[in-house]
């Protein structure tokens, strides 16, 4: 069942206002998430809506925590489906380089593309076994020299370019995605934040404003992570891949790719 999207925008006087005056001031913090409403909200987020703060994260922690999980191995194919081209269906799209990759060059040599922990697996020791760890909601391909230099890099401004980097950005303790998916970095680790809440076995993730998070169950930094949700809102394709992990794969939605306003609700 496809999500059904329905914004709140404010006034159309209001929008060509704020157009006229940035004709002749700087750039203004982007504005917060419009309100949605979704065909899920009856039904799937009904304990959810309405609520705000530590409220709201419960209800949606309970919620999306009931999934079906997948092994680290069944991700390979999955991630075929989940991040298919839209333009070329015998193709992946990588995450941080935007680059378009036959499915068939998944593995761990120059050239191919491989399993990208968006919420660093060291970051909590999530490892590679069922849970965190193979959560496809945070898993996305990327060139295995891409994924190479992310590493566990908490997420910031700022950096340089580097090969096959898609105007994503990096420096010696931090990662910059590319503009176009700078708001779904921040929803995963948004989603990955609300879901272990160290109840399950595993680490209780949560998000600050640290750059050095090193082997702590931390993600940084949570301000601009804030930002970047705002600057870029869900596209076709997120939805797209959250509808397809709900239906095909793990039977649980990221909340805030159907609601990018609850980030704020929570945050």
């Amino acid at each position: 069942m496809p999500t059904i999207r329905t914004r709140r925008w404010k006034s159309v006087a209001f929008a060509t206002a704020a157009v006229l005056v940035g004709l002749t001031s700087p750039a203004l913090t982007a504005t917060p998430a419009a309100a949605t409403t979704t065909a899920y909200d009856s039904t799937y987020y009904k304990n959810a809506v309405g609520k705000t703060g530590t409220s709201l994260k419960s209800s949606l922690h309970t919620i999306i925590s009931s999934q079906t999980k997948l092994s680290y191995s069944a991700l390979w194919e999955a991630l075929k489906v989940t991040d298919q081209d839209p333009a070329n269906s015998n193709n992946v799209k990588l995450l941080y380089s935007g680059i378009s990759r036959s499915k068939t060059l998944n593995g761990g040599d120059v050239g191919d593309w491989n399993r990208e922990h968006v919420w660093a697996i060291s970051h909590g020791d999530l490892t590679t076994s069922t849970g965190p760890g193979t959560d496809l909601h945070h898993i996305r391909p990327e060139d295995v020299q891409v994924n190479g230099i992310r590493g566990n890099k908490d997420f910031d401004n700022g950096g340089s370019g580097f090969t096959n980097s898609g105007g994503s950005l990096t420096d010696s303790n931090s990662f910059e995605p590319r503009d176009a998916v700078k708001g779904d970095v921040a929803r995963m680790i948004f989603y990955m934040i609300v879901r272990y809440e160290g109840g399950d076995g595993w680490a209780d993730l949560e998000g600050n404003d640290s750059v050095s998070n090193s082997s702590n169950p931390y993600m940084g930094r949570l301000s601009v992570l804030k930002q970047w949700n705002d600057e870029d809102p869900p596209d076709t394709f997120e939805e797209r891949r959250n509808q397809v992990i709900y239906d095909t794969y793990q039977r649980n939605r990221n909340p805030f790719i159907d609601h990018p306003e609850w980030v704020e609700a929570i945050w």
